[in-house]
């Protein structure tokens, strides 16, 4: 997907890239047979890149700086990077092997590294061509995988590279003001005062009390991120938007509020969570209310042309915050 965060760089600085992180001795001998833009995402730069030797590695690189990316989104390829690291030393879960980072802005003034290809499918673009029952297995592989992820503790709650708060009210509720924040600075209309917006999440706080201990969250696991072969899970992507938190605000569980993004039961089993709550069902809601924000008001930030994605994600506002007894006004 086109977007403008997508920093893409000429064949030159590539090539200069791989000679960092490898050596003369890798850089590809042709032109551009060796390069290959992966447009899946919606954030960072990638490319597929074959090594003179055959082998194949990916190219991530952040946003240009001139570009004014959400408050939450500072910092991103740090986050990756931390995630990454975490992932690999305290789980069994697969993710690539970073081989070489760079923040110096020497060769791009953007902070960039390179990874282990991981050969695979990805699951959100061969999901239809699957069987009801192949769907269903991934999708309990998925909470199974995610549940493990979550098993990594935190010293505090909040960015993987800080700040940390020592609750996790306090840490939800600055992000929920950095995205308001954000909207307004923009001036996004996101059908709704933005100040009642603020205390319904004020009035519904005291459920953010209940979690008590840091967990991994990888908050953007979608099928998207996430390859696939042979029936196995074979590497979850694009880390960077990590943090410490509450592990009931993972992506697989927002179908327990929000019909649009499907039936969560498959995830749910493989997880192995028991029903929530009506404390964990208003957290579930909270959790909503901010990911329907950044939704809405990152599609000023993109520039995205079509604007079905805002109409979209306007609507699961509204669902969200009628569930906590609100009403918008028409």
């Amino acid at each position: 997907m086109e977007s403008i965060t997508k920093y893409l760089q000429p064949v030159a600085t590539l090539r200069r890239m791989v000679e960092r992180a490898y050596g003369a001795d890798l850089v590809p001998d042709g032109e551009v047979d060796w390069v290959h833009e992966l447009g899946f995402g919606m954030f960072n730069a990638a490319y597929r890149l074959r090594l003179r030797d055959g082998s194949d590695v990916v190219l991530k690189i952040a946003p240009p700086p001139q570009v004014e990316v959400m408050t939450y989104e500072v910092g991103a390829m740090a986050i990756e990077l931390e995630a990454l690291r975490l992932i690999r030393a305290g789980t069994d879960v697969p993710v690539p092997e970073v081989h070489f980072s760079d923040s110096t802005h020497e060769l791009c003034d953007a902070d960039w590294f390179l990874m282990n290809f991981v050969d695979g499918d990805n699951l959100a673009v061969i999901k239809d061509s699957l069987t009801a029952a192949q769907q269903l297995h991934y999708s309990e592989a998925l909470g199974s995988a995610n549940r493990r992820l979550n098993s990594i503790r935190g010293p505090g709650f909040g960015p993987l590279t800080g700040p940390l708060e020592p609750s996790w009210r306090n840490a939800f509720t600055r992000m929920v003001e950095e995205v308001l924040g954000d909207g307004e600075r923009r001036r996004v209309d996101i059908g709704w005062d933005y100040d009642l917006v603020r205390r319904v999440v004020t009035d519904h706080a005291a459920a953010l009390d209940e979690v008590s201990e840091p967990r991994l969250v990888e908050w953007d696991l979608w099928e998207g991120n996430v390859l696939v072969r042979d029936g196995s899970i074979v590497g979850l992507l694009d880390h960077e938007r990590a943090f410490w938190g509450d592990p009931l605000i993972e992506h697989g569980f927002n179908g327990l509020v929000l019909s649009d993004f499907g039936d969560p039961a498959a995830f749910v089993r493989g997880y192995g969570r028991s029903p929530l709550t009506e404390t964990e069902l208003v957290r579930r809601r909270l959790y909503g209310v901010h990911l329907a924000l950044i939704m809405v008001i990152e599609t000023v930030f993109r520039s995205y042309v079509d604007p079905e994605p805002y109409r979209w994600a306007r609507a699961q506002l509204d669902d969200v915050l009628g569930q906590l007894g609100q009403r918008a006004a028409r």
